[in-house]
């Protein structure tokens, strides 16, 4: 297989046209996310969260083990660290570009003897964050001058776009000089008032680590790590912030409590109550994010958002504690724009952009989330949650006592 040949498979995969509903979405590159080739499939795509089979000519049945590691050699080409990394750890990182089309962020692994690949597909259009539609708390956020802000969740959950357009909002601001270490480069910034300086792993840094310790030799007032993947990287970022620098990164983590504890549990027992102290002392934001299938297709970022206040110092330092939770404290802070999961869900549901089924399936807490969504229908004149169903599936009768059912009661609006 030669390049422009997997560049036409490619293409192909791309400009595939989904059918919804019986008629053809023409849109579709917008919600293509990956590219999937495994062996004994079909060529496959992430769209709108699922993955769908795409058909080419001449056709791909299945692919075979010498399709797979044909495409992965393409990808790879001369750079013998990728050959090193998949010889000796079972995966790589790498990047490719079709031209004037799309550029991807690739990941090949090995499993049963084969090689699988997966492409995630990059913006090439930075976003703003009216583009995205983020909350106006994010404005706040750049504006930061030193500390630490960490954009959390899954892999595939929007973590670099929101970043992305985080770092566009400082550079139409302030005329200063940022550094990202990314792995790949994602977004290509252009230089509005910011001086950007993006360096990418295996040409221009070899760890997050070590690029992240020459950064501050660098003189910038703003350090992108594309991800704080172990304690020497968390341990450098946190000395960064505390020395005047604004460092941004990404963790894989679910949301702020388990990120306070991710980063906690990369240190030893008797180093925590140290870290405690310096992590209290730079965080600023976690913004966690869930994206959640819209209503018509797509996917909307659910966030969880929380600032730095003393209640937030003070469960750093001492640990989440009855009443004391990040979850409440956020929750207790809406007036200040932050926001819990549910509270986002339940925002979500009301406009519409969200079914309820998708709610209760990303919120953090069902129970209060399914209270407020029967407050939303109740507003808009619908009928509530059945509570004898859900008592039925606890065991109980309708009036909340054991054993067989009594008549069922419905709850209906007027």
């Amino acid at each position: 297989m030669r390049r422009n040949e997997l560049d036409y498979i490619l293409g192909t995969m791309l400009d595939f046209t989904p059918m919804l509903d019986g008629n053809m979405v023409l849109d579709s590159k917008k919600d293509v996310s990956d590219l999937n080739f495994t062996v004994n499939k079909p060529l496959q795509v992430e769209y709108s969260g699922e993955l769908v089979s795409v058909q080419i000519n001449p056709p791909i049945e299945r692919l075979t083990p010498f399709q797979t590691e044909m495409i992965a050699l393409n990808i790879i080409g001369n750079a013998q660290r990728l050959t090193e990394d998949l010889l000796k750890n079972g995966s790589c990182d790498a990047s490719y570009s079709l031209a004037d089309v799309a550029r991807f962020r690739v990941n090949i692994f090995a499993q049963r003897g084969n090689y699988s690949i997966v492409l995630r597909k990059l913006n090439t259009v930075i976003p703003s964050l009216e583009d995205l539609q983020l909350p106006d708390i994010f404005k706040t956020a750049a504006k930061e001058k030193t500390g630490l802000i960490l954009v959390t969740g899954a892999t595939g959950s929007g973590k670099s776009t929101t970043l992305a357009a985080l770092l566009n909002e400082i550079n139409e601001n302030k005329s200063i000089h940022i550094i990202t270490l990314e792995d790949p480069v994602e977004f290509v910034h252009p230089q509005k008032h910011a001086t950007f300086n993006q360096r990418e792993m295996g040409t221009d840094f070899n760890t997050f680590a070590n690029g992240l310790r020459a950064a501050l030799r660098q003189a910038p007032k703003v350090i992108l790590v594309g991800e704080m993947r172990d304690r020497e990287t968390v341990e450098i970022g946190i000395a960064a912030a505390e020395t005047g620098h604004l460092v941004v990164s990404t963790l894989h983590t679910i949301d702020a409590g388990q990120t306070v504890n991710r980063i906690l549990g990369m240190f030893e027992q008797d180093e925590q109550e140290q870290v405690r102290h310096r992590l209290a002392d730079t965080l600023r934001w976690v913004i966690s994010q869930r994206l959640a299938p819209k209503t018509g297709g797509g996917r909307h970022a659910l966030l969880e958002i929380m600032g730095a206040s003393i209640r937030t110092k003070e469960s750093i330092v001492l640990g989440e504690s009855e009443g004391k939770s990040f979850y409440e404290i956020i929750e207790a802070s809406q007036t200040f724009g932050w926001q819990t999961f549910d509270h986002a869900c339940l925002n979500a549901f009301e406009q519409g952009t969200i079914s309820e089924e998708t709610a209760l399936l990303y919120c953090t807490k069902k129970g209060p989330v399914s209270r407020g969504i029967d407050n939303i229908k109740k507003a808009r004149g619908e009928s509530t949650t059945n509570l004898a169903d859900l008592r039925m599936k606890a065991g109980l009768n309708p009036d909340g006592k054991s054993g067989a059912p009594s008549v069922p009661v419905t709850l209906k609006l007027k």
